[in-house]
């Protein structure tokens, strides 16, 4: 069995970060039922589109194995259908803005009146407090959560990350926080609200700069680059560039073949304890017992002048060929690899991390698959749904509606064309 088969998911979600979570619960083997809405469906349905008549790659690569049904829950119908769902599934997962099931008329005192053991999840760009109605995207998240401003260059603006770490790792997060309290349901019987706001997930991943912002009150980050060249610091962490955020000495530096290719670099570590393996290898053996550059604490003052001393080492190698060099000697390092790098990597499609999947509207095409993997639970990935492909048999095989009941229920316009599905 998969480790999540038998639960029931109502994904009230949207956009990037609800989806994330709910496609992360499918892949372990959780039923989810996507709600959209009638003839439109997820927003990110018809964003970037790269293929006129067919669903985004935005959409899809964030909605696998899921069941998707129409639902216009201001109808009675709809308001029926959606009553029933309620009842039968174990969790309710949104991301819409604050107060929006409240005005549909199932806020959680309602709905747990419906299902006291149903857990009701949320995603929510800050929790309680001042900022707690406002409306938040990636990027706002990343700035509120503490990650632009440690991000970038001393001397230039605060950067936000190519990674999604508002969204894609809200929705983390929160998965998490569902499979914790089915567990605790387990014994307690009860439903609960699980809340991930995205300012406190990407706090959550930013938390060595909240570490160096209260180390900073005993004295200059020795290990920043900011240090070795006699800059004060202020009263916030500063943006540290490329910077090792963990205590040992790291950056990027340019390998062979650099000027025409933008990712032709490597990130190279100074780890104390291959020290003297790092001296050999970028023929420095000197510096091994040179009293300036022996110890940690007494290379913090020179690390300008040892990145650039590595740099002309690596700059006459391949990013792949300081790999070759380094890891059989535990010298830390690791390539910049391009989209289009990672897209061609055997290994990781070996692994699942990399899948391809082939859609009825698109095609075939490339996405990413279960970041986590159970040795008993493995997840097979399958293509997104098209809108409302699943209404009818949601209704009958889940909802138990047939006969005249699903007729009525087909025939009033809350669920889209789902007649048509169904005959």
């Amino acid at each position: 069995m998969k480790a999540l088969e038998g639960v029931k998911i109502l994904d009230f979600t949207h956009v990037q970060s609800g989806p994330t979570c709910t496609q992360l619960l499918a892949w372990f083997g959780a039923d989810v039922i996507k709600v959209e809405r009638p003839g439109v469906g997820d927003a990110t349905r018809k964003q970037l589109v790269d293929k006129p008549g067919a669903d985004s790659l935005y959409f899809t690569m964030l909605n696998h194995n899921k069941r998707s049904i129409e639902l216009n829950s201001k109808t009675p119908e709809g308001k029926e259908v959606l009553t029933k769902l309620i009842e039968t599934c174990d969790v309710l997962v949104e991301n819409f803005a604050p107060g929006a099931l409240d005005r549909m008329g199932f806020g959680w005192e309602r709905i747990q009146e419906i299902n006291p053991r149903i857990i009701m999840a949320s995603v929510k760009g800050f929790g309680p407090g001042r900022y707690e109605e406002c409306k938040v995207y990636e990027n706002i998240a990343q700035c509120a959560g503490g990650s632009a401003s440690t991000t970038g260059w001393r001397d230039d603006l605060p950067m936000v990350t190519g990674a999604q770490i508002g969204d894609s790792g809200t929705g983390l997060h929160l998965a998490l926080g569902i499979v914790t309290a089915l567990y605790q349901r387990t014994h307690s019987g009860r439903g609960q609200r699980v809340l991930a706001p995205m300012q406190d997930g990407v706090l959550n991943l930013c938390r060595v700069k909240l570490r160096d912002q209260q180390r900073l009150e005993s004295g200059p980050l020795e290990e920043y680059s900011q240090f070795g060249e006699g800059i004060p610091f202020g009263e916030a962490v500063p943006r540290a560039g490329n910077d090792s955020g963990g205590g040992q000495p790291g950056r990027i530096l340019k390998c062979k073949g650099w000027e025409d290719d933008p990712n032709a670099y490597t990130y190279f570590i100074t780890q104390a304890a291959v020290w003297d393996k790092v001296c050999d290898v970028i023929g420095k053996p000197e510096w091994k017992d040179d009293p300036d550059y022996t110890t940690p604490k007494a290379r913090l003052p020179r690390l300008n002048h040892i990145f650039a001393t590595i740099e002309e080492w690596t700059m006459t190698k391949t990013k792949f060929e300081v790999m070759d060099i380094c890891n059989p000697l535990d010298i830390p390092v690791g390539p910049i690899l391009s989209m289009k790098e990672i897209a061609a990597d055997e290994d990781l499609r070996k692994t699942g991390t990399l899948v391809e999947v082939d859609h009825p509207e698109r095609g075939k095409y490339l996405s990413v698959g279960c970041p986590v993997k159970l040795s008993d639970s493995p997840v097979d990935v399958t293509r997104s749904p098209l809108l409302g492909e699943h209404t009818a048999e949601v209704l009958r095989d889940v909802l138990g509606y047939d006969g005249e009941a699903l007729a009525r229920i087909l025939e009033s316009g809350a669920v889209g064309n789902a007649k048509l599905a169904a005959e």
